[in-house]
């Protein structure tokens, strides 16, 4: 099929995403908190659809991860860029002062749910545990910390088995949630790569219109973090594919607050 059948008509205005090709970002201030095990940082989870980026920008640390594969410790220092992609479960380590950009695949998927905390199975199983586990309700700071060590907890049974069954239950988790991604996926990334497909349809038969359109964007850096998975966020906003108009700059998108559904 092709591709471009799959995204809506929007009579001749561009899509526009806040960040090429529908890119989230954030800066990261990793959690220094000490956990059970002695080491300091942040929630593991993981995500179905989304890879993520980290660019270290300050300090020193480690991602833990867990995969098919098995578990692995990657060093991070400042210059340093590491990826990993869907169904990798992740845990940043904090040994100082580690700091991050986060570059994150599908932009607004994160935001719409794309993660799930690695709690116990019995957690795992019952949604309503689940989400009273994930939601930062009253203090967020000591809210934030008792997710991340119920999160610790069922990582470090995974690193001894299991992982197949969390695989289950985090799609039995996220299951309703799949045709909205798919939206958001469509409006958004899928929508950037076929613009860039169709410019290049233009290119070959001549057509230099697109380039007439030129425009530069910028987003203010936000100005309140807000308790992530990994530590204190400041999350770019992104526009949600449902609402936001289109256009250039004459046509803003006005992105609401990221949020978390879990």
């Amino acid at each position: 099929m092709d591709p471009r059948a799959t995204v809506p008509p929007h009579r001749g205005i561009p899509v526009v995403t806040l960040l090429p090709g529908g890119v989230g970002i954030s800066g990261l201030t990793v959690y220094d908190w000490e956990a059970a095990d002695g080491l300091c940082g942040g929630t593991p989870h993981m995500h179905l659809v989304c890879s993520e980026a980290y660019v270290v920008t300050g300090g020193a640390g480690s991602v833990q991860t867990l995969t098919t594969s098995g578990f692995a410790d990657t060093p991070l220092l400042p210059g340093d860029v590491v990826w990993f992609t869907p169904g990798t479960i992740h845990r940043l380590v904090n040994d100082g002062g580690l700091r991050l950009v986060v570059l994150m695949q599908n932009s607004g998927l994160p935001e719409a749910g794309d993660a799930v905390f690695t709690f116990p199975a019995p957690v795992l199983a019952d949604p309503h545990a689940y989400r009273k586990a994930a939601a930062l309700t009253g203090d967020h700071s000591a809210a934030a910390r008792r997710r991340r060590d119920l999160a610790l907890e069922g990582f470090l049974a995974l690193r001894e088995g299991g992982l197949q069954e969390f695989h289950i239950a985090a799609h039995r988790l996220k299951s309703a949630l799949l045709d909205a991604w798919w939206i958001r996926w469509r409006d958004g990334p899928l929508a950037a790569a076929v613009t860039t497909g169709r410019q290049l349809e233009r290119l070959k038969a001549g057509d230099l219109s697109h380039l007439d359109h030129g425009e530069v964007s910028r987003l203010e850096c936000p100005e309140h973090q807000r308790f992530g998975m990994c530590g204190r966020l400041h999350t770019y906003p992104v526009p949600d594919p449902l609402t936001r108009p289109l256009g250039g700059s004459s046509g803003s998108p006005h992105p609401r607050p990221p949020k978390e559904l879990f």
